[in-house]
Formats: structure tokens, C-alpha cells, sequence
């Protein structure tokens, strides 16, 4: 019996080591989100007077070009060179998304194959009608075609199953409890893949906020340092840019925000109902060996 569960950890180690690994893809993503920043948001083309623009460096990006960022304006048809006017914040920002994208779409590819084949309804069903009927051997079998986490938790606490139904070294009582530490153990070791990342999208539901409110309050201290720098005359176009760049820094923000908990409380939805599965089979298992043994 032990060796079967020591035989399965080597398995379940392997999927937990597999997956996306953060410290590796953030700063990957920074460097994609720094980059849509300077040469998509940034391009000349969203921009009024582009052609000066370029020919002051920013040919690539405006960022280059030595015109003062005050005196660069977007088109007015142009969105994303708005988007590029909230500042140094935006960069980051734009990583919060891609990263909250990147790892979402992680998550639903594991938490899909953790599922595995067919209605994961059906099969619970399925099982519980075998263990009641005690085929053990044709539950194994469903097991095997699930090829999910359930299928696998529920597979070890039937191997173990038929190894303690021929154990003639054990009372009943320490049967019992020999089968409820293999399930357990089986759901301990399957339960990290399924969570993996998800502390990411928690994170970020909280920080993109904070850094958006970051972004919002320097956005304002530059509108009020125009606002009073001008003495009777305010400088508008400052003021007006300041206002624009906390404004478009709390939208960003905001939104970034919105979407991870959304997704967030989604998956951690579906892990719950794979762990109720799990431990709706488990309780079947141990009845039928309770009832049978």
C-alpha cells in the first residue's frame, strides 16, 4: 500500500513542477509591456505633428524625440496615443494585464485537463454506482479513461482499496484509517497544481489598484503644480495633461483590477468543485470498503 502511494508522489511531483514558472515570465512580460508602451503606444503615427516628431529622434517612438512632452499632443482619432499620455505608471499597468491574461489562460488550461475526459458529473455517478455494486475493477477502469485530478485521487484510494481488502495483518478500524490517509495524501499531492499562480491573480486584483492610485495622485500633483506655477495664467496645456494622466491611470487600474478578481473568483470556483468531487467519491469509497471489508 505504501508503495503504491511513494510510486504515485514521483507522478503528481512532476505535474507540480510543471507549469508556468513566475519568476521567469513577469520579467518577460515587463519587458513586452515596456515595449508596447514605447513602440505602440508611443509610435509617432497617434500622434498631431508626427512628422516634427520624427524628425526631433522619434522615428521609433516619442519617447526618443526632443520635443517636450508638453507640446506633443494624440491625434484626435487616436486612443491608444491618449493611453501613451498617463505616463511612466502605463508600462506597469500594461504588464498587470498581460500578466493577469497570461496566467488566467495558464489556469484554464490546467484546471482543464484537471478535469479530465467526459462529464466529470457522469463519472462521480458512475463510480458511486460501481462501489456500491463493489467493482472495484471496473472503477479503476472508469479511472483510467477520466485521466483527470479526481480520476487520480480516486484511483490511488481504489489501488489502496484492494490492497487492504487482502491485508490479513490489519483489523478493520486500522483498515479504515490506512484508506482515509491514502485518499488524503493523494489529494494533498494533487491540490498544489491545481493552486499553482493563483496567488497572482489574487495579488494583482489588490496592486493594480494601489499602482493605479500611484499613477492618479502624481497625475494631479503635476496638474496643480501647472495650476499654481503659471501665477495668474495657468499653464492649461500642462494642467490638462495631468489631469489626463491620473485619469487614464485610474481607468487602467481599475479595470486591471476588475478582470483578475473576476477571473480569480472563477477558478478558485472550479478548484472548489473538483475538491467537492473529490471528496464526494471519497466518502463513497470509504462506505463501500466499511460495507464490504
Amino acid at each position: 500500500m505504501e508503495m503504491n502511494v511513494s510510486k504515485n508522489d514521483e507522478q503528481v511531483v512532476a505535474k507540480k513542477a510543471g507549469g508556468l514558472n513566475p519568476a521567469v515570465i513577469i520579467p518577460i512580460i515587463l519587458a513586452i509591456g515596456i515595449c508596447i508602451y514605447l513602440f505602440v503606444l508611443g509610435n509617432p503615427g497617434n500622434f498631431k505633428d508626427s512628422e516634427a516628431i520624427a524628425k526631433n529622434g522619434g522615428g521609433l517612438s516619442v519617447a526618443f524625440s526632443s520635443t517636450p512632452g508638453k507640446d506633443i499632443h494624440p491625434s484626435d482619432d487616436s486612443f491608444i496615443g491618449i493611453i501613451y499620455k498617463g505616463g511612466v505608471i502605463v508600462p506597469i499597468l500594461i504588464t498587470f494585464m498581460l500578466t493577469v491574461i497570461v496566467f488566467s489562460i495558464e489556469r484554464a488550461l490546467v484546471l482543464g485537463r484537471a478535469a479530465g475526459k467526459g462529464n466529470l458529473d457522469n463519472f462521480v455517478v458512475q463510480v458511486r454506482s460501481l462501489l456500491n455494486q463493489n467493482k472495484i475493477d471496473a472503477a479503476l477502469e472508469e479511472c483510467d479513461r477520466q485521466e483527470g485530478s479526481v480520476g487520480n485521487v480516486v484511483k490511488e484510494g481504489l489501488t489502496t482499496y484492494k490492497a487492504l481488502a487482502h491485508d490479513t495483518t490489519l483489523n478493520k478500524e486500522q483498515k479504515m484509517v490506512a484508506l482515509n490517509k491514502a485518499i488524503e495524501e493523494a489529494t494533498t499531492l494533487e491540490m498544489p497544481m491545481l493552486e499553482k499562480n493563483m496567488m497572482i491573480l489574487s495579488t494583482l486584483g489588490t496592486v493594480a489598484t494601489l499602482v493605479a492610485l500611484l499613477g492618479t495622485v502624481i497625475g494631479m500633483i503635476k496638474a496643480f503644480f501647472a495650476l499654481g506655477s503659471g501665477g495668474g495664467t495657468p499653464d492649461a496645456a500642462a494642467l490638462s495633461t495631468g489631469i489626463s494622466e491620473a485619469l487614464i491611470n485610474t481607468a487602467l487600474g481599475i479595470g486591471t483590477s476588475a478582470i483578475a478578481i473576476i477571473l480569480y473568483n472563477f477558478f478558485t470556483s472550479k478548484i472548489d468543485g473538483l475538491t467537492y468531487k473529490i471528496d464526494e467519491i471519497a466518502m463513497s469509497i470509504q462506505q463501500s470498503f466499511a460495507e464490504f471489508n
